[in-house]
C-alpha cells in the first residue's frame, strides 16, 4: 500500500453500564418489538435463546481501553469514531431517555477528551422528546465539543418525515452537525415477514428499515425545509445507491401523478446532496467501486461496525481494496475529517 493512511473508522459501538441496565429491563419486558431479540442476546444473555450471547458483545461495547484499543494499536486503526450502539435510548419512556443520553454523552466526551488523537464520539438524543434532544445537540456540539450525532431509525414507530422532529434538524442544520441513523429493528408495522430466518436484523431488516426512512425522508420533501442537513448512514448506503435510478425514476412519476408531493430535487439529489455513507459491516469491493464510481468518492466513508465485526478484516479489506491515492485519503480519513469535524493530523 506504499505510505501509511491514517485510518479512522467511523461506526464504532460502544454503551454505558447505565444503558445496558435499563436494556436489560427491557429484555425483560413483555414488549413485542423486533428489537428484543438483539437486546435479549446482548444484555440478558443468561435468559438469551437468540445466540446473540454466545458472541459475547457486551463485554466489547463496555470496553475501551483494555480490549479496543490494544487491538486499534494491531491492526494499525488510528481512531474510532465511537457511537452509542443500537437501540440506543429509543425503547425507554422520553425521561430516562433524555437523562441517559445526557449521561452517555458526558461519558464520551471524557473518553475524547483523554485520548483525542485516538476517539471521536458522536452524542445521542432522546427523539421521542424532540425540544429537549435540540437542546442536548446544541451542547453535544458547543459544550462537550463531540463531532455529530447518532440515532436509530424509527421512534416508536415514527419516522423522520414527521415534522415533529423539525427541532432537532432545525438544530443540527445550524451546527453544521451531521446526523448518523443506524439500524434498530424494524417497526411494528414493517416486522411481519422479517421475523423468520434471522431476517429481523443485519441480514435484511436492519437495511430495509433505515432504507424506508431515507427514503420518507427525501421523498417528504424534508431537505427542502433544512437544505443543509447532512445525515449518514451505514452498512454501504443500505442499499439505496444500488437501487437508487429506479427511486428516482418513480418518484418523479408518482410526483406527476399526485402520489407523492412536489419537491425542489429529485430523490439522486438529495441522496447525493445530504447524504453520506459508510462502508460499515461491508467488505465486499465489488460494491464499494459502485457506491464511488455511482455516487461520488466525497459521500463514502470507512468503518468497520466493531465489536459487531472483527477489525482485521475490515482493516485488510480498506487496505487492499483496488484504488487511486486520493480516493483511499478520502475514504480512509479525509472525508470522515470533514464530515464530522475531526482535527487532520
Amino acid at each position: 500500500m506504499g505510505n501509511k493512511c491514517r485510518l479512522i473508522a467511523c461506526e464504532e459501538a460502544w454503551t454505558i453500564p447505565e444503558v445496558a441496565a435499563e436494556l436489560q429491563k427491557v429484555a425483560r419486558s413483555p414488549t413485542q418489538s423486533l428489537d428484543k431479540l438483539l437486546v435479549k442476546g446482548i444484555y440478558d444473555a443468561d435468559h438469551d435463546t437468540s445466540g446473540y450471547g454466545k458472541m459475547n458483545f457486551l463485554n466489547g461495547l463496555l470496553d475501551v481501553e483494555e480490549q479496543r484499543l490494544p487491538q486499534m494499536d494491531e491492526y494499525g486503526v488510528d481512531m474510532h469514531l465511537l457511537t452509542l450502539t443500537a437501540p440506543g435510548v429509543q425503547m425507554f419512556d422520553a425521561d430516562t431517555a433524555t437523562e441517559l443520553a445526557a449521561l452517555a454523552n458526558d461519558r464520551l466526551a471524557e473518553i475524547c477528551a483523554k485520548r483525542p488523537t485516538r476517539f471521536a464520539g458522536l452524542g445521542s438524543f432522546a427523539p421521542h422528546s424532540p425540544k429537549r434532544a435540540a437542546k442536548e445537540v446544541e451542547r453535544v456540539m458547543g459544550e462537550l465539543k463531540l463531532n455529530g450525532l447518532i440515532v436509530n431509525g424509527h421512534t416508536n414507530g415514527d419516522y423522520f418525515d414527521d415534522y415533529r422532529f423539525w427541532p432537532i434538524f432545525e438544530a443540527a442544520e445550524a451546527l453544521d452537525a451531521t446526523i448518523y441513523i443506524h439500524p434498530r429493528g424494524p417497526s411494528d408495522t414493517l416486522k411481519g415477514p422479517l421475523q423468520d430466518y434471522a431476517m429481523d436484523s443485519a441480514m435484511w431488516g436492519y437495511g430495509v428499515e433505515v432504507g424506508t426512512n431515507m427514503l420518507r425522508m427525501m421523498a417528504s420533501g424534508l431537505f427542502d425545509r433544512f437544505p443543509k442537513l447532512r445525515i449518514c448512514v451505514g452498512h454501504m448506503g443500505e442499499m439505496v445507491p444500488y437501487f437508487i435510478w429506479r427511486i428516482n425514476f418513480m418518484n418523479s412519476r408518482a410526483q406527476k401523478v399526485g402520489r407523492a408531493p412536489k419537491t425542489e430535487r429529485s430523490m439522486e439529489e438529495y441522496f447525493r446532496d445530504n447524504f453520506v455513507f459508510t462502508t460499515s459491516g461491508v467488505e465486499d469491493p465489488l460494491a464499494l467501486r459502485y457506491a464511488i464510481d455511482r455516487m461520488g468518492i466525497d459521500n463514502v466513508i470507512w468503518a468497520i461496525d466493531y465489536p459487531y465485526q472483527p477489525m482485521k478484516p475490515a482493516v485488510d479489506f480498506i487496505e487492499n481494496f483496488a484504488c487511486t491515492d486520493a480516493e483511499r485519503h478520502a475514504l480512509c480519513h479525509g472525508n470522515a475529517e470533514r464530515v464530522f469535524h475531526i482535527a487532520p493530523e
